[in-house]
Order: C-alpha cells, then structure tokens, then sequence
C-alpha cells in the first residue's frame, strides 16, 4: 500500500459542492453540467498498492471518478490492497459493472457530492487488520440537501468483512444527507 497515488478521473457531470471543484490531492478541475459527459472507457484493470493520505482529510484513493459522467465505461475492475478507499465516486453519474476491491485499508466504496450513477456485481473483501466500512455514502457533509442528492442504485452486490479485524466494523454506513 501506498506505492503510488491512484488513478484519478475527472469529468464533466454534475456535482453538488458548486459548479466545479479541485480533486483531492489537487488533482485538477472536475464538475459541470453534462451527465451524460464520457470520460473513456475503464475495463479490466486491476489497481494495486495506491492511496496515499496527503493530510487526514485529503487523501488519494485507489480509483477515484471525480464528476464523471454516464458516458464514461466502468466495467472488469479491481481495487486491491490500497491504502485509503477502493472506489470513491465524487458526484457524477458513471455507472459500474463488475467492481471487486479487495484488502482495502479504509472504505471498500465510498461515494459524496452527488453521485447517482448505477452500480451492479459489487463485491468487497476486507483483510485481516485492514478495512472500514463496506460502503460509506454522504451526500455533501456542509449541507446535507445539497443537490444533486448522492442517491446511487446499487444491485448484485456483497461485502464480506473480517472478523479479525477491530476496524472492519460496519457492513454499510449511510450519514451526512
């Protein structure tokens, strides 16, 4: 863990903390007004050792799709040992197929700012003295109404987390807004 950054995707889709904002890590400009915006295509790649905490509220993530929108391809993909969340979905409206995180330090998924994209086969693994939540979902923590409202589909999915592990406490976590 915590070899590289991560792979960041910025995009053009609709996020609720204003019209545009700055990726963790300042990683660039992402948000807009088009949800239908592609940011490529995603398919079979396998993410292993990234994450990087550059301070205890700005942290690179395994994969992070940043105001990417539903024109975006997300499908085949595996987080594996990372250091901060395997997915993290920053508003938006990119669907996913076939996730699978495994060993992950924090979240498994995680999603804020107004991400409501659809996401089917979800499977999540926490190891042994690693994890947090399975899924840990926000809406946008300085105002809980913020709109867009986080209000993914979520189907076919499971978390299994590990019983010798005192952080892997919490199959789902649902909180600010």
């Amino acid at each position: 863990p915590q070899d590289w950054g991560g792979i960041i995707i910025n995009g053009r889709a609709p996020i609720n903390v204003g019209a545009e904002a700055e990726g963790e890590g300042g990683t660039g400009k992402y948000g807009g007004t088009d949800p239908e915006d592609s940011s490529g295509t995603l398919r079979y790649v396998r993410v292993e050792f990234a994450g990087f905490p550059i301070t205890p509220e700005n942290e690179l993530n395994s994969i992070a799709f940043q105001g990417v929108g539903s024109g975006t391809t997300v499908e085949y993909v595996q987080t594996h040992m990372g250091s901060d969340d395997g997915f993290e979905f920053f508003g938006g409206t990119v669907n996913a197929k076939y996730l699978v995180a495994t060993g992950i330090d924090d979240d498994s998924f995680d999603w804020t700012d107004g991400w409501t994209g659809n996401a089917q086969f979800l499977i999540a693994q926490q190891y042994a003295g690693r994890g947090d939540q399975g899924i840990e979902a926000d809406n946008n923590g300085d105002a809980n109404d913020a709109a867009p409202m986080s209000n993914p589909t979520l189907a076919n999915m499971t978390l299994v987390g590990s019983p010798d592990s005192d952080k892997s406490d919490i199959g789902i976590l649902l909180r600010e807004g």
